[in-house]
């Protein structure tokens, strides 16, 4: 096929493949050096069904016939180096002839830019995969040191005031002789061992509604009635140590080492509150954690010593000894009471 001396310059000086064929035989009429460079003849005869290998013919063609175009892609090989080409098919009348038109682009730089946008969009979402896994990892984090309410009064407002809990009781545990027994036995031991009894421990009072406030060494802190007011959080500080007790009693059976908590619970006004800057820490202070800390210092071991607060709460559901009147130190003299059991009641 021959074009006009200026048009042929033009067609030819193009950075664009373009190719005139057969609309019924797909015979290539003409072509620019572009085209053939980049889709040269092969031996099965000048077609350009032949030349674009792969290509799918029949669709092609049903696209055609219905007047629209058809967009393919492959590659070429450039002297090294391996560019991507896009090949557009479309019906073309030229001077009232009816023409296959096929101009092929270069796409490399395109499919470049649209992998590197591809990449960043996918070390985006892993940086935000990431991020939402380190947000959570820290939300556990804050949440095993201080109440749920407390935190998201933290993240809302960056910090916390102080509130005051009128009613509330505090459980104070720690272990008879641990100081001994972390210098004659096996150092590793026997801090896994004290972190199950902890785990048992946290689950026990998550089960009752209770939160745990810290642990201290050997010693375990945990309250009812805070953040939120509960009516029965003497009775449920009491199943607690209860069950603490008795986990202890069952795991000595079985354990080389015989542990022995005993514990005091005190009930009372307590403030709640975020202690230090660049290490958070929820802790609590007030009559109630004092009354505690000397009922756990005058228990033996396996008892659980409680004060009259907690006794004329909870004394018409437990079994409780009286334990006689004792001097405590900020407190004068006061009547204690042993926690033996809960009482059964018949269904």
């Amino acid at each position: 096929m021959k074009l006009g001396m200026p048009v042929q310059l033009a067609v030819e000086a193009i950075n664009t493949g373009v190719a005139l064929a057969d609309p019924e035989t797909w015979e290539v009429l003409y072509e620019n050096p572009r085209f053939r460079e980049w889709l040269p003849e092969t031996g099965d005869g000048d077609s350009l069904q032949a030349r674009l290998a792969g290509l799918d013919g029949e669709r092609a063609r049903s696209r055609l016939a219905r007047g629209r175009s058809y967009r393919w892609g492959t590659q070429a090989t450039r002297g090294a180096r391996t560019i991507d080409i896009q090949v557009e098919l479309r019906i073309h009348d030229i001077e009232g002839e009816l023409y296959l038109v096929a101009e092929a682009s270069n796409v490399s730089k395109q499919k470049e830019a649209e992998y590197m946008l591809d990449s960043y969009s996918r070390m985006v979402e892993k940086k935000n995969r990431d991020l939402e896994k380190e947000k959570e990892r820290v939300e556990k984090l804050l949440l095993n040191v201080m109440p749920r309410s407390v935190y998201e009064e933290l993240r809302e407002f960056g910090t916390t005031a102080p509130q005051v809990f009128d009613e509330v009781s505090v459980l104070m545990l720690d272990f008879v002789g641990f100081t001994e027994m972390a210098i004659s036995q096996e150092p590793a031991a026997l801090i896994a061992e004290l972190n199950d009894i902890f785990t048992a421990f946290d689950r026990v009072v998550e089960l009752f509604g209770c939160e745990r406030i810290k642990t201290i060494g050997d010693a375990y802190m945990a309250v009812s009635g805070l953040p939120e007011a509960t009516p029965d959080h003497a009775n449920n500080l009491a199943k607690v140590a209860l069950r603490m007790r008795r986990y202890i009693e069952r795991r000595n059976q079985n354990s080389p080492h015989q542990w022995h908590a005993r514990i005091g619970i005190g009930c009372g006004p307590v403030i709640g509150s975020i202690v230090g800057v660049q290490k958070y820490v929820y802790d609590i202070f007030g009559p109630a954690v004092n009354m505690a800390s000397r009922l756990e210092q005058v228990a033996e071991a396996g008892e659980i010593m409680i004060c009259p607060d907690s006794y004329e709460r909870i004394r018409d559901d437990f079994i409780i000894t009286p334990r006689g009147d004792t001097d405590l130190k900020g407190f004068g003299t006061q009547p204690l009471y042993t926690l033996e059991g809960e009482v059964r009641k018949d269904r």
